[in-house]
């Protein structure tokens, strides 16, 4: 591991009955020791346990794909997710190392949990060696939010997230192909947010339509932003929108 390399966050209720794991992915120059608490103190509450994973998250997909590059290779969004979630092919333009990528990290951290928190029964978010993603909810904020929609369109989770999950572009302003991919997880279980003053607000609401979340799983964010604060980080940050995270994350045990 060369890159990213600052703690992990895990959060749990060792004396909860144990449930469904969140996968939380920060978005771009987010740090996991710096997490939205508030919002997985809401996960822990509803059954989940919570690992904020560290991994290379600079440079984005938006600053990467774009221009020439894009011009190059319309399905460079694709290939940079493909690189950065599973490091095993060749897309030459950012320069993670296969050990770097986020479902070898997270794999490698519950195999590291699995051994030195016996009591903790992190096993049971294995299966063969691998994530089993029948018992986890991937989510995200951001460039991390696209990360989770990535990882559900190929696999069965248990639910996905998606806040203020980016805008990938195919070409000119037409958003990435990849969205359009047929989902192995089913509408049912996924969930979209944005606020509405944010300034990609129509086209992160224009994906979530592509992935086929459901209308009414599509929830447009509109309270104040504190001064100095971002709308498209609010969604995870705001404590006023407990009450919608609670239905977000639904119950985990």
């Amino acid at each position: 591991m060369k890159e990213a390399n600052s703690p992990h966050l895990i959060v749990y209720n060792p004396e909860a009955k144990q449930g469904k794991l969140l996968f939380f992915m920060p978005g771009t120059g987010g740090v996991a020791l710096k997490g939205p608490r508030a919002l997985f103190a809401t996960a822990v509450s509803q059954g989940y346990r919570v690992i904020n994973i560290s991994y290379i998250n600079r440079p984005a997909v938006a600053q990467i794909c774009r221009g020439d590059n894009l011009l190059e290779n319309t399905n460079c969004t694709a290939e940079f997710r493909t690189k950065r979630i599973y490091g095993d092919t060749k897309f030459s333009l950012i320069k993670d190392e296969p050990q770097d990528a986020i479902v070898r990290r997270l794999t490698k951290l519950l195999l590291y949990l699995s051994e030195n928190d016996k009591d903790g029964n992190w096993d049971f978010y294995l299966e063969n060696g691998a994530p089993k993603w029948s018992e986890i909810a991937v989510s995200g904020q951001s460039q991390g939010g696209g990360m989770a929609a990535f990882i559900a369109q190929e696999h069965l989770v248990a639910r996905v997230i998606d806040f203020s999950g980016g805008w990938d572009y195919s070409e000119g302003k037409k958003i990435a192909k990849w969205y359009s991919n047929k989902s192995i997880t089913p509408a049912n279980l996924w969930y979209g947010t944005y606020h509405a003053k944010e300034p990609n607000a129509k086209i992160i609401k224009e994906t979530y339509y592509a992935l086929g979340i459901p209308e009414n799983q599509i929830y447009e964010f509109n309270l104040p932003v504190p001064k100095g604060k971002k709308g498209h980080s609010n969604g995870v940050r705001n404590t006023g929108y407990r009450t919608q995270w609670i239905e977000l994350l639904g119950k985990g045990n």
